[in-house]
């Protein structure tokens, strides 16, 4: 008995530390449960309250309705609204619990309604980029003759229609998975659930070259001509107004002259104000034009740098990954794709703030809603500078720089 009473002593600390650390692992879990499901309610909350809020503003706001881009954004915000509400819930509840709870067929229709929906919200990206090229980089009645209220409704249905020829037909298909079956299956028996509680997606070589090219790829394309575009043409322009104010400067003969001026990332080419130089300039007001030119081009790049930014920030790493992945045998960790797809869930949540919350007409409504119907947040009519008096345009994209026309 004297020998083995340490033993079992000894049985019991090991049992006793056993105990604890799976009472701290499982803690551990927990804890990193409810982190991770306050952290994804918070990312779906956002993107729903954000996206409806644009919605909203433009059924309420009769000045929105009329411009052109509106209608391009109100749609990126649908997009991104049924994201959140058809897409991020399912993934955030396999992510969490670890297993898929909802069958075979309606995991093929969530895959399908992601790649949709998120293909979609892309999409609508590059039209607006493509809008906002030709507003700005073509002539008014090139604008008005390119972007026709029929174009822009082939242009928005293009949007949905095309990502269905890389999503449900597919996918309800089975094309992505032609020649990895084995593959796939492997997968699932290394998770060690059946085809009810798992829902592995994996795709074929030709299928992701496909898919990435028409969902990221060419939009990315566009979108960098376009806005690079837009860049050189306003700082043009805007150095050809810093010029012709300082030509103000010399004695005038004849007429006033009238400059006509519109915003760089205006939906409508008419909306623009006018600059008229009554008198001569002298050295000292021409400092402040020499200065408002430096932050109207700093805000332009910086404006443009953060949108194509946090677009490629968060869907190049998914699809630079949904290339790579078939070429090395399906190597890369689930862990790095959950990560990439959820940075680009995150684009729809940042959409309303990139291209409504930085415009001043979205703003405004978004006041007029927020605070019960406040008329004091209303459009104003105009503003002024100085010596220079111009009627505001409130058709600005993102409010940022100015164009000469």
């Amino acid at each position: 008995m004297a020998t083995e009473s340490p033993l079992h002593l000894l049985d019991d600390l090991i049992n006793t530390g056993q105990q604890q650390q799976e009472q701290q692992q499982e803690f551990l879990i927990s804890l990193e449960s409810i982190i991770l499901t306050i952290f994804l309610s918070i990312i779906i909350i956002m993107t729903v309250c954000g996206n409806l809020l644009v919605m909203v503003a433009l059924c309420k706001d009769r000045h929105l309705r009329k411009k052109k881009t509106n209608y391009f954004i109100v749609s990126l915000a649908f997009a991104d609204l049924l994201v959140a509400l058809l897409v991020m819930p399912f993934a955030a509840i396999e992510l969490i619990t670890g297993e898929w709870r909802y069958g075979e067929i309606f995991c093929l229709v969530r895959t399908s309604l992601d790649v949709l929906l998120t293909t979609a919200s892309i999409l609508h990206l590059c039209c607006i980029a493509l809008d906002r090229y030709y507003a700005i980089c073509c002539q008014p009645l090139v604008y008005r003759h390119k972007m026709t209220p029929v174009r822009v409704a082939v242009m928005l249905s293009g949007c949905w229609f095309i990502p269905i020829f890389i999503s449900f037909l597919p996918i309800m298909q089975s094309w992505n998975a032609i020649g990895i079956e084995d593959i796939i299956e492997e997968r699932k028996g290394l998770a060690g659930a059946s085809n009810d509680t798992s829902c592995v997606f994996l795709v074929n070589r030709p299928y992701a070259l496909v898919c990435s090219a028409v969902a990221f790829y060419v939009p990315l394309a566009l979108m960098v001509l376009a806005y690079q575009r837009i860049y050189v043409t306003a700082m043009t322009h805007v150095r050809q107004i810093e010029t012709l104010q300082r030509a103000g400067s010399a004695p005038v003969s004849g007429p006033t002259p009238m400059i006509t001026v519109r915003s760089s990332t205006s939906s409508d080419p008419t909306d623009h104000y006018r600059l008229r130089t009554t008198r001569a300039l002298s050295p000292s007001e021409q400092a402040p034009i020499a200065n408002s030119r430096m932050r109207v081009e700093t805000k332009a790049a910086k404006t443009l740098a953060v949108i194509m930014g946090c677009f490629c920030l968060c869907w190049a790493p998914f699809f630079i990954t949904n290339i790579v992945d078939p070429f090395i045998h399906y190597s890369v960790p689930w862990q790095l794709w959950t990560a990439w797809l959820w940075l680009g869930y995150i684009n729809s949540g940042l959409n309303p703030f990139l291209y409504a919350f930085l415009n001043r007409a979205f703003r405004r409504a978004f006041l007029v809603i927020l605070c019960c119907g406040d008329e004091r947040y209303a459009r104003q009519g105009s503003c002024s500078y100085g010596q220079v008096h111009r009627v505001c345009s409130a058709a600005s994209v993102n409010g940022t720089s100015m164009a000469l026309r």
